[in-house]
């Protein structure tokens, strides 16, 4: 497909619109690395929660999406829904204590929490280990999306997408970040995102028509699934088909087991950024750039509603109109952009490719700010160089990202679909969760609580995936049997079991962290004191925190609030229109005790003139 002036003209304005954002905030991000990694701690709530989404809102994440609606229908979606109460938790249980924390990155927690050589180690693993190993394996495959895209787009071999993903698109990106910092991060991705969205609500709606419009496509499905026979559950549920047991591998059907896997272990258990229980990565960046505690919080929190409640729809819709135009496809992921490319006027190419770039732009940008800060802070200044000038730090910032796009490239090569990056993040990080969320609410847990969980799920991984590939080898019984989605929820099961068991264990057996250390963090972050008592013993100037009991319940109404407004608009879209209503009246009701807890919560912790510190 060839683009005409008007597309390449699109594509130009945009590339030139990102390049003036950076160039525009170069000086502004310039002058440390405070500014340069959390935009000197002065963001407004819209702006950062803004761009958590648009980070979120990747390359891949259609085409992902569509390839989960094609396989397992929209209940397929739960292996992203389900993080959903991790997210909620970082609201109303973390989100506070981060900004409290004043950190710069969120793996310096390690020695503000911890101390001695564990603490140290554990500080420079997990920069390494996040922001060059994980960092650059999700960059591989959001660049394995894109390389998707262009291929489908331009009509031109794999191979010359990468090429253009490899020498164009991601050193310009890299260009724009290391001259902007977060700051031109932030506003490109204020500005991606706008565009983005209203390039995939087009591209559904165009779909949609082209399969006959909501009711006839509807109808089409329905006429599909009485075609499959015994064979298919409905597609447009938003439940697994609990009448089929639990590993079932009917079409259009999420097993029973991987969904209670997903919603009753993995928003606690697993690590995957964005969604990290506890909060963190670039979640903790944007919470360390607002402006107060306030704005950390409403930043999360409009991040979630988005990401959760909004955002899903358009992408599913476009991969229901493509079951219905493309049957049988041996790669389902394609068919979003068999959608895009031969049902959006061809007039509209160049500003569809811009909102792919979009969308690829923005999470490469901010995947390597956040990974170039723990490199940089957290590795090279914290154990290579101590003591150069914060001009050095900066200059050496820009180039440890130009370096991340080289590692990125390779990645980008080895992985062979986008699922399998989602799904090996997932199983290295599944059992951590527990540690992260602990770290603040009980005081025996030390540094090498955190090590062993990281060591163990890594180790467990690796010998599952090893033992798994000679097994197929030598053509005899895998470990796990049954569909992907099943052998996922077993593999992820017994990595947390293990990885669970050890770091428990691990923690009874090793020497807590000292008195001194534990008060001084208590007194910085003021954790609920329940899990404190002997340390907030040791603070008796400094009232005790009693809030984890009215942040439970704003975390239950924010969990109620965000899935009955993502209900109530999926049944709007299938004009199930009772039920679509009723979901959204729950969600409108949630939604006002929520910002009553908020502004219940703000009015006591604001400082009074003569008090002591703030609840």
């Amino acid at each position: 497909m060839k683009l005409a002036l008007i597309d390449w003209a699109a594509i130009a304005a945009y590339l030139l619109i990102t390049l003036l954002l950076g160039l525009y905030f170069r000086r502004r991000s310039g002058q440390s690395t405070a500014d340069y990694f959390v935009s000197g701690r002065d963001v407004s709530w819209w702006l950062a929660g803004t761009s958590m989404v648009a980070t979120t809102f990747a390359a891949d994440t259609p085409l992902a999406v569509s390839g989960l609606v094609y396989t397992q229908g929209i209940a397929g979606n739960w292996l992203w829904w389900s993080f959903l109460p991790s997210g909620m938790m970082t609201v109303f249980l973390f989100a506070r204590l981060w900004r409290r924390s004043g950190l710069l990155t969120d793996v310096q927690f390690a020695e503000m929490r911890y101390t001695g050589k564990p603490a140290a180690f554990l500080r420079g693993f997990r920069a390494v280990y996040l922001g060059l190993l994980m960092n650059c394996l999700i960059l591989g495959w959001v660049t394995k999306a894109m390389v998707s895209i262009i291929s489908t787009v331009l009509g031109v071999p794999d191979s010359t997408s990468l090429a253009i993903c490899i020498f164009f698109l991601m050193p310009f990106t890299g260009f724009y970040v290391s001259l902007g910092g977060l700051w031109g991060v932030l506003w490109t991705d204020l500005f991606q995102f706008i565009l983005k969205m209203g390039i995939v609500i087009g591209v559904a709606w165009y779909g949609v028509h082209a399969a006959g419009g909501m009711s006839a496509m509807l109808a089409k499905l329905a006429a599909m699934r009485t075609a499959t026979g015994p064979h298919a559950s409905d597609i447009t549920s938003l439940l697994p088909d609990f009448s089929r047991g639990w590993t079932s591998e009917a079409l259009w059907t999420l097993p029973v087991l991987t969904f209670l896997v997903h919603l009753c272990v993995q928003w606690w258990a697993f690590w995957y950024p964005g969604a990290e229980p506890g909060g963190g990565g670039y979640i903790a960046q944007r919470i360390f750039s607002a402006r107060d505690e306030r704005h950390g919080l409403l930043s999360v929190l409009w991040f979630n509603v988005a990401h959760y409640a909004l955002r899903p729809w358009p992408w599913i819709l476009t991969a229901l109109a493509a079951v219905v135009l493309y049957p049988g496809l041996k790669q389902p992921e394609r068919g979003y952009m068999l959608v895009a490319t031969n049902h959006v006027p061809h007039a509209l190419l160049g500003i569809l490719l811009a909102g792919f770039m979009a969308a690829f732009m923005s999470t490469i940008a901010t995947q390597l700010n956040w990974g170039s800060s723990y490199l940089v802070e957290d590795f090279y200044r914290r154990f290579l160089r101590r003591k150069e000038s914060e001009a050095h730090y900066v200059m050496t910032s820009r180039v440890v990202t130009l370096l991340l796009v080289v590692a990125t490239a390779w990645v980008s090569a080895q992985l062979v679909t986008i699922t399998e990056g989602w799904k090996i993040v997932l199983e290295v990080g599944a059992g951590t969760g527990g540690v992260y969320l602990l770290r603040w609410y009980w005081w025996r847990i030390n540094a090498w609580s955190e090590i062993s969980a990281m060591t163990a799920a890594l180790a467990t991984t690796l010998l599952l995936r090893t033992k798994a590939l000679w097994l197929a080898l030598l053509g005899r019984p895998q470990v796990f049997t049954g569909s992907d989605p099943v052998v996922f929820a077993k593999m992820t099961l017994a990595t947390t079991g293990v990885t669970t068991l050890v770091w428990v264990l691990v923690t009874l057996l090793t020497r807590p962290e000292p008195d001194d250390v534990l008060l001084a963090f208590y007194r910085k972050v003021r954790p609920h004191a329940a899990g404190w008592k002997h340390v907030a013993a040791l603070a008796p100037d400094l009232p005790a925190t009693r809030d984890l009991g009215r942040n439970l319940t704003s975390w239950v109404l924010g969990c109620v609030m965000v899935y009955a407004a993502l209900f109530g608009i999926g049944e709007i879209c299938f004009r199930r229109w009772s039920l679509g209503i009723a979901f959204l009246s729950i969600s409108a009701v949630a939604a006002y005790l929520v910002q009553a807890a908020i502004q219940r919560t703000a009015a006591e912790t604001r400082p009074q003139p003569g008090a002591g510190p703030a609840r």
